[in-house]
């Protein structure tokens, strides 16, 4: 085991995880849903078997050790049930039978691979729709334009409609002079059972304006006079005007991207695109075919090109000569391939595997890679055949298949490091499809509210806010078009023993496993270094451009003080360590003091998620990671942590909902029903504004802490001392009586989800201390570096 990274005393520990999910061999693959690849009585069955999600019934933590050491697929989901566990996992017919070896058997079916295919298949109608109504300029009626004065104040309300009102992108905004100041506000959209109704605001004015203008954001416009309300004057004070719900289907990468461009263009004032130095490997692969019937006597060709850049238009023929003694040729014209088997003096085709892949090497090796299939011997002799080489890539054209710069959106009136940063980031797991709209209704959220919310802009006035709407942008279109259960990116690391198109679905890199802290590389749990494995690390810590550019954002941006790693599902709200090792030895705790800040900054941000349909995350699923679920080796939200002392949480959305017939809580799946999915995205919209309101209130904090020492000063025995603080904050304190500085001892939990340890004395000490809180005040103004005297003391007299 190599010698683990020296971690910075006083760095707390971040959020991670974001769902281990141990994916499954065979033989020796990875990741359920393997196409062709089945080996039954050394024959190559190229049929594919159908994985679904299932609750498993897991008899004790033995049993759990299992799932993780055969690579099941497990999802977030982890649940104690009586004397075992329930626990959530994607798998194939096949696996659950070799499962049931061990006791582990299949209590539900929660999703199958029809029902994935068929949100899917939704999606992309939305998306069509979306792509219709977004290609021709819309038309907008005013329905009102009133104003009336009450009780309360003067107030201007307005109703509009749009033709493309069906859309929740489409945005309409009004305008008006008020005292000659141009004002404008974005409208809200009212939608009432699925029907959109119409666009409408209501707001306080200082002098009711002559006229207002709507503008969509498709390019319509409308005008209208304002005239008085005459109905009766309403009562108590206004609805707050505060629009949401700009989501109206799941998007992929290209549409997310194209959102956030819009965006900038929109407020260009508020907000700029950053493109990641790193590209991604791109969404592409060789065009590729397996050529044969047996294992032995299979062939895998593979373009020498990228599938989209030709390797697609190549075809292989192996071809019978119908003569005796023929030699074994091959001959390439312009993309056809035709291997001329050999024969034997009877005309018996006589090529092995092996032959013909060397053959091919040597003869097409300007178009195609021959090997024998997964490291057989190729000892079997080759049948006649043809194969149209392909990349197996269906995402229609407009979609890229070169290397993708990822793209963050940056929020903010005052971009340039001088305010407090907060990151949210997205879809480092393929699957997970609610995450990116979280960032998306976040992000309008905080710039269409901006003219008219006073809280907003408070927000976004003071700090700098980065969200990333997919990390993963290659295996997120993957998932789309391709393989809805994909969850790594697409890089394939794997060998030729594993790298046919059989195995297409198993490649790629957990990108939240690729970094250097707690890593499986320094011998901690959770992750693999198996190339299939659904939890695979990559060849070394990061290794993939996706989670460099994670660093490069947390290093040209110290001023990021906050972040949060969005995943589903399972309704989690957790924080590090992430990880431990096989002795289940986590990395280092927070201090006393930190954890405290972790669970006051998210009793307020879990509060936000529940305003919005009551999703209560539950205290089972609220922590540190290793206390609410399992260890996740070289997660991203330990390494901003523990190497940028980030204060780093990570959700992972999609609580479970309650069945009320069959009096249950029912799991929602990576890709629930968009009117599901819609929902999640709302709620935790709400939650990660929160985080930024946490931000904002920590930078706003100029008071330093207090503490005070609960002891008895004299004693004939051994006393305990416990510390008071007015709020989480560090304690760091001497026992010898010299000055406390940061690398003296400070205050730890208890113990496991405890508070501050207690100090035990014994004999005469003299404790000193001072305490220092999460937005760095320290108690007293005690400066540590000095010779000041100004921290805590108290001696304590054993008789």
């Amino acid at each position: 085991m190599r010698k683990r990274k020296k971690l910075m005393q006083g760095f707390a520990m971040a959020t991670a995880i974001s769902a281990l999910g141990f994916s499954t061999f065979y033989p020796g693959l990875s990741g359920s849903g393997v196409t062709g690849a089945q080996q039954l009585e050394g024959k190559l069955i190229l049929t594919e078997e159908s994985p679904s999600i299932v609750q498993l019934e897991v008899p004790d933590k033995k049993a759990l050790e299992k799932l993780v050491e055969l690579g099941i697929d497990l999802t977030h989901k982890v649940h104690p049930h009586g004397d075992g566990l329930e626990v959530d996992a994607v798998v194939t017919p096949s696996e659950i039978k070799k499962l049931a070896k061990y006791g582990i058997k299949v209590k539900d079916t929660l999703i199958t691979e029809a029902q994935w295919n068929q949100r899917t298949a939704e999606r992309n109608a939305a998306a069509k729709q979306e792509s219709s109504i977004a290609s021709a300029e819309d038309t907008l009626k005013v329905l009102r334009a009133n104003h009336y004065t009450n009780q309360s104040d003067t107030f201007l309300y307005v109703e509009a409609k749009t033709s493309a009102g069906e859309s929740a992108s489409t945005v309409l905004t009004a305008s008006w002079v008020e005292n000659g100041v141009e004002k404008s506000a974005t409208m809200q959209r009212f939608v009432d059972l699925g029907e959109y109704m119409y666009h409408w605001f209501e707001l306080p004015v200082t002098a009711v304006p002559d006229s207002v203008t709507i503008t969509s954001s498709l390019g319509g416009t409308a005008s209208s006079s304002v005239s008085e309300w005459l109905g009766e004057d309403k009562k108590g004070s206004p609805k707050k005007h505060y629009v949401k719900d700009f989501v109206d289907h799941y998007m992929d990468p290209y549409e997310l991207y194209e959102r956030a461009e819009k965006l900038e263009k929109e407020f260009p004032d508020l907000v700029e695109i950053i493109e990641m130095p790193n590209k991604t490997n791109g969404y592409r692969r060789l065009a590729q075919a397996t050529m044969g019937t047996t294992d032995s006597s299979a062939v895998v060709v593979s373009s020498k090109a990228w599938g989209h850049e030709g390797g697609n238009d190549i075809n292989v023929q192996f071809k019978n000569p119908q003569q005796a003694n023929h030699p074994l040729t091959v001959a390439a014209d312009g993309e056809n391939i035709v291997v001329e088997l050999g024969t034997d003096s009877s005309g018996n085709v006589i090529s092995t595997a092996r032959q013909v892949a060397v053959a091919l090497n040597a003869e097409a090796d300007e178009l195609v890679t021959a090997s024998t299939y997964r490291g057989n011997a190729g000892s079997g002799t080759v049948e006649p055949g043809n194969a149209q080489l392909t990349d197996g890539l269906n995402a229609p054209d407009h979609i890229s298949r070169d290397p993708q710069t990822v793209k963050a959106i940056r929020i903010g009136k005052h971009r340039d490091g001088s305010k407090p940063g907060v990151l949210g980031y997205a879809q480092e797991h393929a699957r997970e499809w609610v995450t990116p709209l979280v960032t998306i209704e976040t992000a309008e959220r905080l710039l269409r509210n901006y003219a008219h919310d006073g809280e907003t802009k408070q927000l976004v006035n003071n700090l700098d806010i980065f969200l990333v709407p997919s990390v993963n942008p290659d295996g997120a279109t993957y998932s789309f078009y391709d393989y809805n259960w994909q969850r790594k990116n697409m890089t394939n690391h794997c060998g030729p023993e594993l790298s046919d198109p059989g195995a297409r679905h198993a490649w790629g890199v957990d990108l939240n496993r690729n970094h250097s802290v707690g890593s499986v590389f320094d011998g901690f749990v959770g992750a693999s270094t198996n190339c299939s494995s659904a939890v695979y690390a990559g060849p070394e810590e990061h290794s993939e451009p996706e989670s460099k550019n994670l660093v490069w954002l947390a290093d040209q941006n110290p001023n990021i003080k906050f972040a949060m790693n969005i995943h589903s599902y399972g309704g989690y709200f957790m924080w590090s360590p992430g990880s431990y090792d096989p002795d289940r030895v986590t990395l280092p705790r927070p201090t006393a003091g930190q954890e405290a800040f972790y669970w006051a900054a998210s009793n307020e941000i879990l509060n936000d998620i529940q305003d919005h349909r009551g999703t209560v995350i539950l205290p089972s699923r609220t922590g540190p990671i290793p206390d609410v679920l399992y260890s996740a080796a070289g997660n991203s939200a330990d390494y901003l942590w523990y190497e940028k002392g980030i204060y780093a949480w990570n959700f992972e959305v999609g609580a479970d909902l309650w069945d009320a017939d069959a009096k249950r809580w029912r799991s929602v799946g990576f890709q629930p029903p968009f009117e599901e999915g819609h929902e999640e995205a709302m709620e935790f919209a709400n939650g990660l504004i929160g985080l930024i309101k946490v931000a904002y209130s920590q930078s706003k904090d100029k008071q330093p802490p207090s503490t005070k020492a609960l002891t008895e000063n004299k004693a004939t025995g051994p006393v305990e001392v416990t510390f008071e603080t007015s709020e989480a904050a560090t304690i760091y304190y001497t026992l010898d009586g010299s000055r406390p500085n940061f690398e003296s001892p400070h205050l730890r939990p208890a113990g496991t989800r405890e508070p501050a340890e207690t100090l035990t004395i014994d004999e005469t000490t003299t404790i000193n201390w001072f305490a220092v809180d999460a937005a760095g005040n320290i108690e007293k103004n005690y400066n540590p570096f000095s010779n000041s005297n100004n921290f805590n003391s108290v001696k304590i007299t054993i008789k």
